[in-house]
């Protein structure tokens, strides 16, 4: 680039206070002549036109001052110190800012289920916790601890840890506060319907289905129930079945009702598997065929509420479930029993533990598991 212009005496020679601008090195300085000296004077800027422009306007003061009589000798009026960096105190995001962001990441891609019994729960917890802040997070966990039962402490604590863990991958943060402290919260084993094995006998399972088809409120609950005990499906794809999943041989399980913060909702996939083959016998092929409307469309739910609706089956277990239980005098038990109930059947029977866990969509291992005290109780044959 080249300077601009600078006036010259006739001789040819810069006149007295003629300041240039040169570059040396890609950077702007001031070259002029004062008192008999050659002075340079370094701009502090690269070689840019907004560079040139201002070299050029400091220039020009230095060459007034000249010809003014007024030049600073120690050339620290044209100086111009570095500015100095500003530092910017970075503001650590609040855990309700982080948590807001990760739910924004986290609500397209896990199920109904999660979302309204997982992300929606935890965000309750937070709006109540008096504590907001990542410093706060040791003031947290005590007021979880103190707070909430054991078992939904734990999953709080485990779910602002991931937050965190997410945040600190993408840079939002510098350390997760949260790490490992899940790990000190104990929970005391409780009854579970899904790993708690308490099935029905054979007597007390006819007695519940009977009991249902001679009971005059809850009667339409009947092929429902005998389902449960035929196929050992889980209540939330027995839900989700419709017509078009029922072949001439077998039935199709590949979605299930979950709620939602929308309600009740159809989702694609069950639990453990995208889907499974269950095989119809004789017995399940006459249930259908008598339970089966003559005007049924494909789309139709194989067992609706008694309002055409998803089943409800928290509504079913309090009330039909429990009456007929209760009239009957038999132990209470929850529905998911029904499931138990089929895959000891089976097991006593002798089928093999691999194909039962292909009928009802768990491992072998996860049977033999949970089924243990079951198949204790077979005696060793005499060889």
């Amino acid at each position: 680039m080249h300077s601009p212009e600078t006036p010259k005496t006739p001789s040819g020679k810069a006149s007295k206070g003629t300041v240039k601008v040169i570059a040396s090195h890609d950077r702007l300085q001031l070259r002029f002549r004062y008192g008999g000296e050659r002075h340079y004077l370094s701009v502090g800027l690269p070689d840019t036109p907004t560079g040139r422009m201002v070299a050029q306007q400091r220039a020009s003061q230095i060459q007034l001052d000249i010809l003014s009589g007024n030049f600073d000798t120690t050339l620290a009026k044209y100086k111009t110190a570095p500015a100095e960096p500003v530092k910017i105190k970075l503001t650590a995001p609040s855990i309700p800012e982080l948590w807001e962001k990760f739910c924004e990441v986290k609500e397209p891609v896990v199920a109904p289920g999660t979302w309204r019994n997982g992300y929606c729960v935890n965000t309750s917890h937070l709006g109540r916790c008096p504590h907001k802040q990542l410093k706060d997070a040791q003031k947290i966990f005590d007021w979880a601890m103190t707070h909430l039962n054991p078992d939904p402490a734990k999953r709080f604590i485990q779910a602002l840890s991931s937050c965190c863990r997410w945040a600190k991958r993408n840079d939002l943060i510098d350390q997760n506060p949260f790490e490992g402290l899940s790990g000190d919260i104990k929970i005391p084993k409780t009854s579970d319907d899904r790993t708690d094995i308490d099935p029905f006998s054979r007597a007390e399972r006819q007695a519940i289905i009977s009991g249902f088809e001679n009971n005059q409120y809850y009667a339409y609950y009947t092929p429902l129930v005998r389902f449960l005990f035929c196929t050992g499906c889980r209540p939330s794809e027995a839900a989700g079945l419709q017509w078009k999943h029922i072949t001439t041989d077998d039935i199709i399980f590949d979605q299930a009702v979950v709620d939602s913060v929308r309600g009740r909702v159809l989702k694609d996939g069950l639990k453990t598997q995208l889907k499974r083959k269950f095989p119809i016998n004789k017995q399940l092929r006459q249930l259908l065929t008598a339970h089966r409307p003559s005007q049924a469309k494909r789309s139709d739910l194989v067992f609706p509420s008694s309002e055409g609706q998803f089943m409800n089956f928290h509504n079913f277990r309090n009330r039909g479930w429990s009456a007929v239980l209760e009239e009957l005098g038999i132990r209470y038990r929850k529905p998911y029993q029904a499931r138990h109930t089929f895959i000891t059947h089976c097991l006593e029977e002798g089928i093999s533990v691999s194909q039962v866990a292909k009928w009802v969509g768990n491992s072998p291992e996860i049977i033999m598991k949970h089924y243990a005290g079951t198949l204790a109780r077979f005696q060793v044959p005499e060889i």
